[in-house]
């Protein structure tokens, strides 16, 4: 048989088109069946560089018996997480309810109206250390759904009920001194002392901590050396692993052992990007961020400027196809093989993170070739993701787009990145399409100027979350039609949560335009966030850094360039200034009238003084005098900390 997936836009699920099952994408159809039918539905989810996926898939998705009792019993839907991430989250929370070893594939059996009543991740074909078998498990669930429906309904139902209650988290408020202390030195106590980074096995590079770390260190606190030690130590020790590729230059997406010698060889695009942005931040680590340039480029880049979601950990070598085995091979026994496989899904979000990494990292060190990565793929979403009504797409392959609806991850990373972009080249039409999407993105109240500050302790829950941001045209259709959608999907780890993504994005909107309403809509955010991450800031890693650069003076270095051709010295001044909760835009006098004129009030009357680069520097608008010396300069930035 063929199933529905041979013509979906997912390469994950296209790999699936071949299956017996008869797969269905997901969409209304699917419950509507299971309806119609009187049975259960399985939502299993996966992505393509998923190792136990494909294992699953081989084992038991291949096989025709198991597959006709599954066809006869159930509705079975695939999904690629990466495609619908929201799907992902809402399901992954339901699943917490039954088991504690979350992870994909992700197999979820539900009600036709899409609520859970049991969950978990790979099953074996057979019995073994300690799990069913698949079959096990398809037959307690069709025993359950026929002999015991009343008590599947009402389990199904308090667990919805628990989950709805449970997504609107309380706020609280930002970081106290005392708690920025407590945060760091849990951070340098969950420190593998001995192989780098955090934790046991397995061992992920939780880029965004390193991140955190690094923007925690800038800020002159009392704990800002420790935390600065420890991003470098981590980064230090991961470059120096087998994490890291040495041929390709891309780091792997985590480690099975503690001491980073095993690999789970994927590469991950969004993984690569946060690191990027470290390295490049990082002393002595531009060789490091050099080689991850160069993967983007070389082997994620797609046709048109975008990049790929990630690459295959699988790929024949030799004729034998394995787990890791050409990377494990040099430059030249790669040359005779063919590379593992692309999911060339072009992620809005993810290239976001891409494009800000490129961006900043280019700026910095002066890089003209990786800022024209990160315009080529800012100009790719700008010309394919972008919408006639101004909404965006998630996802797309080629000239397909994915008919999953974006989510606030591609609305706050896509503008973040555009911001710093604009900053980083000067061109003010990327500064205006990023502020057209937040504020898309900010709700009626943000935009009326209302803030938890004006009202009282009561009422400051409900406050926050109207000034928060919301996803537009809303999110999932059927996730919404089912009651599923998480108000505030606070999960993060190995990238930013939508909505750190969008408090960045509107805390540097604010730095550039001097609107208070970004600034609040910012706070208010992560507030929400504030009582999660800092008891776990191993999991929340974005949004303290958000939190940081909030909390930290909003310094601004607008340098105007001179007539003589070339970079004066005070470029290069400006260039390795690095503080959290700053901007530096290095700008030509017609380029600073530009940004002026479309209402960036930080650009308003920067010009070159008697044709020479001019600096200037602001604290929350408020300039010291221009300077044309370097040497000047370097002396208003110590003394502005």
């Amino acid at each position: 048989m063929v199933n529905s997936l041979v013509n979906a836009v997912s390469p994950y699920l296209r790999s699936h088109a071949d299956n017996p099952v008869d797969w269905r994408e997901w969409g209304p159809d699917a419950f509507a069946e299971a309806a119609r039918r009187d049975v259960p539905v399985m939502v299993s989810i996966g992505y393509s560089t998923c190792h136990w996926c494909h294992v699953m898939a081989r084992e038991s998705f291949s096989d025709p018996e198991i597959a006709s009792h599954l066809n006869e019993n159930l509705v079975a839907i695939k999904v690629d997480r990466e495609e619908y991430p929201d799907v992902d989250s809402s399901y992954l929370a339901a699943a917490g309810a039954f088991t504690g070893q979350l992870g994909w594939p992700l197999n979820v059996f539900v009600t036709p109206a899409g609520r859970a009543f049991y969950a978990g991740t790979y099953w074996p074909p057979k019995p073994a250390h300690g799990h069913p078998a698949f079959r096990q498990v398809l037959d307690a669930v069709i025993d359950a759904w026929q002999n015991r429906r009343d008590e599947v309904e009402s389990n199904a139902t308090m667990i919805a009920a628990t989950l709805a209650e449970q997504s609107i988290p309380l706020a609280g408020n930002l970081p106290t001194p005392d708690a920025w202390a407590g945060v760091v030195s849990e951070l340098v106590d969950y420190e593998d002392t001995q192989f780098g980074g955090f934790g046991g096995a397995p061992k992920f590079p939780v880029a965004p901590v390193l991140a955190f770390l690094l923007d925690r260190g800038s800020v002159g606190a009392p704990e800002s050396a420790d935390a600065a030690a420890l991003a470098v130590r981590s980064l230090t020790a991961m470059a120096a692993s087998a994490l890291r590729d040495r041929v390709e230059g891309g780091f792997f997406r985590y480690s099975t052992m503690r001491d980073w010698v095993d690999p789970h060889y994927e590469r991950m695009l969004y993984d690569n990007a946060v690191l990027l942005g470290a390295y490049s931040r990082m002393p002595g680590g531009l060789p490091i961020a050099e080689g991850i340039a160069q993967f983007l480029g070389s082997v994620m880049r797609v046709e048109g400027g975008g990049f790929a979601s990630a690459q295959d950990s699988e790929s024949t070598v030799d004729g034998e196809r394995v787990e890791g085995g050409y990377y494990r091979l040099d430059a030249i026994g790669r040359a005779g093989q063919t590379p593992p496989a692309l999911d060339a899904k072009v992620l809005t979000g993810w290239n976001g993170l891409a494009i800000e990494a490129l961006a900043d990292a280019g700026a910095r060190h002066d890089r003209v070739d990786w800022l024209a990565l990160a315009r080529g793929a800012a100009d790719y979403l700008i010309e394919r993701h972008i919408r006639d009504d101004g909404t965006l797409v998630r996802a797309s392959i080629g000239n397909r787009i994915s008919p999953a609806k974006a989510t606030l991850e591609d609305y706050g990373m896509f503008a973040s990145a555009l911001l710093r972009l604009a900053a980083a080249t000067g061109q003010v039409s990327y500064a205006i399409v990023a502020r057209d999407l937040v504020d898309a993105s900010m709700s009626s109240d943000a935009a009326a100027g209302l803030g938890a500050d004006d009202l009282g302790a009561n009422d400051r829950a409900a406050a926050d979350l109207a000034i928060v941001f919301h996803v537009p045209g809303g999110a999932d259709p059927v996730l919404e039609a089912q009651g599923l959608t998480l108000e505030v999907d606070p999960s993060e780890g190995a990238y930013p949560s939508g909505l750190s993504a969008m408090a960045t994005a509107a805390h540097t909107l604010h730095l550039l335009t001097a609107d208070e309403r970004y600034l609040r809509a910012a706070n208010a955010a992560m507030e929400l966030f504030a009582p999660l991450a800092v008891p776990r800031p191993i999991s929340f890693g974005a949004s303290l850094g958000v939190m940081t650069r909030l909390q930290a003076p909003g310094r601004q270095l607008v340098v105007v360039r001179g007539t003589d051709a070339g970079a004066a010295p005070i470029e290069a001044i400006a260039r390795r200034w690095d503080q959290a909760g700053g901007i530096v835009a290095i700008v030509t006098t017609e380029q600073a009238g530009a940004f002026a004129e479309a209402g960036f009030e930080l650009f308003d009357g920067r010009v070159a003084r008697d044709g020479l680069a001019t600096a200037y520097l602001c604290r929350d608008f408020v300039c010291s005098l221009p300077v044309v010396e370097a040497a000047e300069l370097e002396r208003q930035l110590a003394d502005a900390g």
